[in-house]
């Protein structure tokens, strides 16, 4: 079963890439150093909402 694209919820997945695109410099990819999330905490993190389980498994 094709994935859904993550940014555009009624599109099919064509693996293009945009979703690991980093926020701060389009040219690269993501590589999670967090700079893009912006505070004064002691620490940095993204609260994840929802896991997606692929149903294939």
């Amino acid at each position: 079963m094709a994935q859904m694209c993550v940014l555009t919820e009624d599109t099919m997945c064509v693996e293009c890439g945009e979703c690991s695109r980093c926020d701060l410099n389009p040219e690269k990819t993501c590589d999670n150093c967090l700079k893009c999330v912006k505070s004064d905490a002691d620490y940095l993190a993204i609260e994840i909402d929802e896991v997606i389980e692929d149903s294939e498994e």
